[in-house]
Order: C-alpha cells, then structure tokens, then sequence
C-alpha cells in the first residue's frame, strides 16, 4: 500500500504562464518563475503597530473598516507604500462571509469575535445560506480602488513607490475602478527581458483572500476562537457521508446550484485515501441511508462554505486580484488522519474552484509542520510556512513541487538589529535563491511590533538579490 504523501500529486489547473511571466515578482514567485529578487510582504502588514493606522481606528471600527471600500483601500495602499512591500493584501477579516450566510457576530473588546448563534446541529447548518454573497461585493470595491492606485503608477514609478514610502506617506487617494480582470490596459504592456523576467516586476500584486472551511467551520461551531476545539471536533467526528451539492443549499434553484465536484476537485477524496480502489473509496456527495440527522451537519457546513467561499474570490479575483491566499488559522489543531478524512477534501475544492479562476493560490496554516505533506494534495501553488518549520529541509521534503511562503518568526521584529538581520539572513539562506520562495513572517505583525524593524527586514530582503 502507498500513503498520500508517497503518490503522485493530482493534477493542478495553473495559472497562464505567459501571464506570470509578465507579471510582478509575487506572482511569478507563486509560480516558481524565476525572478529578479525575493518578494516581500507581511500578513497583517495593515494593523495597529502602524501609526497611520491607528488613526484610522480611532475614527471607525474595524468592521466599519473592512466594509467600507475607499477606507478598507486607503489602508491597504498606505500599508503597502509606507513600508515597500511586493504585495498589497486586502484589508479585510476572515468572518465577513458568515454575515450574509445568516450569522451575525461581533468583535468583543479583550476576548475577539464572538458568534452570536453558534451552529451545533444539522438543522442549523442546513438554515445558512448560499445566496447572498452579493452583499460582500464591498470587499470587491475596495480591491478595484487598490488595483486602480497602483496600476495608474504604471511598473516605472513602483520603485520609487517604495523608496518615498521610506520617508512616510500619509494615505493615498482613492480613485476610480479598474477595467474587469481581463479587459485590458492599454500602456501599460510590460517589457520582457532576453531571460524572460520582465520590467513590470516592481508592480506591486494584489492579494485578496478567504478563510479555509475548517477554520471558518470552527469560528461558526465554537462560537469564536477556541482553544481545544471540542464542538468542532465533535461535529466532525459524528459525520458519516456528504449530501448531495442540491440537498445541502435548498435555497438555491437547480439551475443557481454549480456542482462543486468538477473535474478538477473529483481527485481529492482518492488523493485522501489512495490506498483505497475507487470501488471502495465512498463518494464524498452520496446521501447516507444509514445515518442519523446530525451525522449530516459537518458536510452540509463544508459544502455551503465551499459555495460561499468560491464566490467571494471570484468577486475578488473580478475585481482585480492577482493571488487568493486561504487562511486555514486553526487547521494545526488536526491530526493528520482527522485532516485527511474532515479537511483535505472541501479545501481541495475550494483551492481548485480558484484556480479555476486564473490565479495562483497561496494555502496558510499555522503549526502545520505534520500536515504539510497532505496540504499539498490541495494542489495549491504556494504553501505557508511557520516558524516552527525549518524552510530547506521542508521544501525539499515537498520536492520543491510547490512554493513556500515564510517563514520569520513575528516576534524576531523586536530583537535587536544584529539579530534580526542574521534570522532574516537564514531564511534567505535556507531558500538558497530557488524560483518560488515569498518572504514573509509566520504568522502576522503583533500590535506592538516597531515599524523600523519590519522596513529593516524589507530593505535587507531588497539588498539581498
């Protein structure tokens, strides 16, 4: 017998290559393309270590933030600019599907995101809807307004972009939306070098992003954020088969309902369990006729959340994004078996749906050291590494099959000079300059984090090509 880290990876929908090859450094680094330096950004490079910021916060809430599109853009720019970064992520939190599925939260001063109604039972689960993601399109509007300020710089004045960001900038102007992704601009070709890398690399790329099932299935289950996870686990542990994708979305007609399970994402339950003949292997979506109700809620939630989650990147992508990373916070708290039998597959299904959409996806977990050989079945085409993680050995584990994203650790921001720069300087080393390393912290920027440290790492990764 084999066992899925043994057997060979299912085939990926990537990208197009040729659009990589004119695109920035992020997004050929997501690639494995070759590049002309290490691209650099932080998760949670827009947040409360940052002054400007700070402003903002004082003035509106961070929902308020999030859903208003010319502030949740202004931030996302002047993070970018004010510290040189390669990638602009957008600001926005991983929750705010859950509104428009039908569960209102809150963020609670001391104690995080408190869910309302916590989702014990099938019944509860099958109530959620799948048809109102129209009312998160304001994180889409937000995006076209960040793509539109960067593109308008044009690839030659990126650079400079970055050294003024240097000296401090206040917030940029909001302006208007971009053409959809695909239509075209006009001007603003990039030239490709006779080694194929092309002058547009200091463009800056624009990430948009969404929690993974099981990270947002916990926050729904638990009713915030949880330390040994035991009503997620329980849910999980009770289920014995998935519905089918009509049965679990009612409130969608037959012709609204899209079968998650194209041709792509059919692979990830055998990719689960290869030693299983496909005789054996049970479908993911076949109705048990065996089970009691409540066995029924944990697919029920992982199919509703894939639909949901795949039409916001789509938005999102539509909007302008160059990348989707999915944020599976929690999913260190499985086991490799539990991962594999309650995770791997609606997370291959939604990473799959994607690229589906034309874009590198980049798949992040913390303390997922045992469960990278199995994420990698997702066929994501790029990895998030931790801290914990030693980056070399890792990656040549994975067989350099996949890029990695990583791996400083946040709280090395506070050690003195000399020592960050040799941490920073090992996870250069460790990476050796091979096509498909994105520096990155492990984790995101802690609140107290000196601004000065992280435009120190910013600088050294730059002097470092």
């Amino acid at each position: 017998m084999t066992t899925a880290d043994q057997t060979a990876l299912p085939a990926v929908i990537q990208p197009d290559t040729a659009a990589g090859a004119n695109g920035s450094r992020f997004v050929r680094a997501c690639l494995r393309l070759p590049v002309d330096r290490t691209p650099v950004w932080f998760l949670r490079q827009a947040g409360r270590y940052m002054p400007e910021y700070m402003a903002v916060r004082r003035h509106h809430s961070l929902l308020d933030i999030c859903r208003t599109p010319e502030i949740a853009a202004e931030v996302t720019i002047t993070a970018a600019e004010r510290l040189g970064v390669d990638a602009a992520i957008i600001f926005a939190d991983l929750l705010l599907p859950l509104t428009p599925m039908g569960l209102d939260f809150e963020f609670v001063a001391n104690e995080g995101p408190q869910i309302h109604a916590p989702i014990r039972t099938a019944a509860q689960a099958r109530a959620l809807r799948t048809d109102r993601t129209q009312d998160l399109l304001y994180v889409a509007r937000a995006i076209e307004k960040v793509a539109a300020h960067f593109a308008a710089k044009g690839a030659s004045s990126s650079s400079a972009v970055g050294a003024n960001a240097l000296k401090g900038t206040g917030f940029s102007p909001s302006v208007a939306p971009l053409p959809s992704k695909g239509a075209g601009s006009p001007g603003l070709q990039p030239r490709v070098s006779p080694d194929g890398i092309s002058s547009a690399q200091d463009q800056l790329g624009i990430i948009g992003f969404c929690g993974a099932p099981f990270t947002l299935a916990s926050y729904m289950i638990e009713g915030g954020s949880s330390r040994n996870y035991i009503e997620t686990k329980k849910m999980m542990y009770a289920s014995t088969s998935s519905l089918t994708q009509q049965s679990c979305h009612p409130e969608r007609s037959a012709a609204e309902s899209k079968d998650l399970r194209s041709p792509a994402t059919d692979s990830s339950q055998q990719s689960c369990h290869p030693e299983r003949s496909a005789a054996e292997s049970k479908d993911l979506r076949s109705p048990a006729t065996d089970s009691s109700p409540e066995s029924d809620a944990w697919p029920i939630l992982m199919s509703k959340l894939v639909t949901v989650l795949t039409d916001y990147a789509a938005q999102q992508v539509e909007a302008g994004a160059d990348v989707i990373q999915v944020f599976d916070s929690w999913v260190g708290a499985l086991s490799p078996s539990d991962y594999g039998e309650y995770a791997l597959a609606p997370t291959t299904a939604l990473i799959r749906n994607i690229q589906a959409l034309g874009v590198p996806v980049i798949y992040f977990g913390v303390e997922t050291s045992t469960l990278l050989p199995l994420m990698r079945h997702t066929g994501a085409d790029v990895l998030g590494l931790d801290w914990r993680t030693p980056l070399d050995r890792t990656w040549r584990e994975l067989d350099f099959s996949v890029a990695v994203q990583g791996n400083l650790d946040p709280i090395t921001l506070f050690a003195p000079e000399k020592v960050l720069e040799a941490r920073v300087a090992e996870v250069l080393a460790a990476a050796a300059g091979r096509p498909g390393h994105i520096f990155n912290l492990g984790h995101g920027i802690v609140p107290t984090t000196p601004v000065d440290a992280v435009l120190q790492v910013v600088q050294q990764v730059k002097r470092s090509a």
